[in-house]
């Protein structure tokens, strides 16, 4: 099993209410429900403070590295990614769990 976590910082001078940011965050949270080589599925906002800490996050599961290229390739992933392009910047880490 991988672990892919993802964890988003928005731009400079971008809000998490504005109408894009809004979006975007709708379209990630899909994702669970539409692309079938995702085993768990959770995303949301960041609850603290803390300078150091990104502002939204995913931690989803996969079956194994095809599950996972099938995810990143899946044309719902592609489209809610590319409205994150838009007004943040991500890190990512994928584990073997």
């Amino acid at each position: 099993m991988i672990r892919h976590l993802v964890l988003f910082k928005l731009n400079e001078g971008v809000s998490k209410d504005e109408e894009r940011v809004l979006a975007g965050a709708k379209a990630f949270g899909a994702l669970g429900a539409v692309i079938p080589e995702l085993r768990q599925w959770e995303c949301g906002w960041n609850t603290t403070e803390r300078d150091i800490a990104y502002d939204y996050a995913i931690n989803s599961l996969v079956e194994d590295g095809e599950a996972l290229q099938a995810y990143l390739t899946h044309p719902d992933h592609q489209a809610a990614a590319g409205l994150w392009r838009e007004f943040a910047t991500w890190v990512i880490a994928d584990i073997e769990v």
